[in-house]
């Protein structure tokens, strides 16, 4: 059964309709979450709010068009909004248990750090910017791929890409300094 025949009969009030529809797409849409949020315990629950979000409001849907970027379009509303209400950033701890072979803490910190700048430089992105490029650069989506999933021209997608390398390049050429003059 297509899609729409299933996204129609969830319309209907079907929840085992609806419910295939999520087993179809929830691989991808957990991705697009991950993509956004990075941690993948929240981006189950992103696409979960994704998901429900979808269902509460599946008499929106055009069968005309396809299922799966609709739904994509929810899930990443859902994890741009957790992501937005994230307020306490997690700090990444120093196993008590290093081995030898493991790592030094100097280097451990360096990559600590290196992350933060990474994250921050992200930040500093406008929101499409950050997740075409995630979705493009970790996830290996097409530029097709995610216009469908942002709802923008694929010219669109080629240029936020494009600026927000561009800017993580500048902001970490600083880190690339920084990290020279130690």
């Amino acid at each position: 059964m297509k899609d729409a025949e299933l996204a129609a009969l969830a319309q209907a009030g079907d929840r085992d309709a609806f419910g295939e529809l999520v087993r179809r797409h929830a691989a991808q849409a957990r991705r697009l979450a991950r993509a956004i949020l990075g941690d993948p315990d929240e981006a189950d629950d992103a696409a979960q709010d994704g998901f429900l979000a979808a269902l509460r409001h599946v008499g929106r849907y055009d069968p005309a068009r396809p299922f799966g970027p609709w739904l994509q379009r929810i899930v990443a509303n859902a994890a741009s909004d957790r992501r937005r209400r994230r307020k306490v950033r997690r700090a990444e701890p120093v196993s008590p248990t290093m081995h030898d072979a493991a790592p030094g803490p100097d280097t451990i910190t360096d990559r600590s750090r290196f992350r933060q700048v990474v994250l921050a430089a992200l930040e500093k992105l406008p929101e499409r910017q950050r997740i075409a490029t995630v979705l493009f650069d970790v996830e290996g989506y097409s530029h097709k791929e995610i216009s469908e999933v942002l709802g923008v021209p694929i010219g669109t997608v080629r240029s936020d890409v494009f600026h927000a390398r561009r800017t993580l390049r500048t902001e970490l050429d600083a880190w690339k300094d920084w990290r020279e003059s130690e």
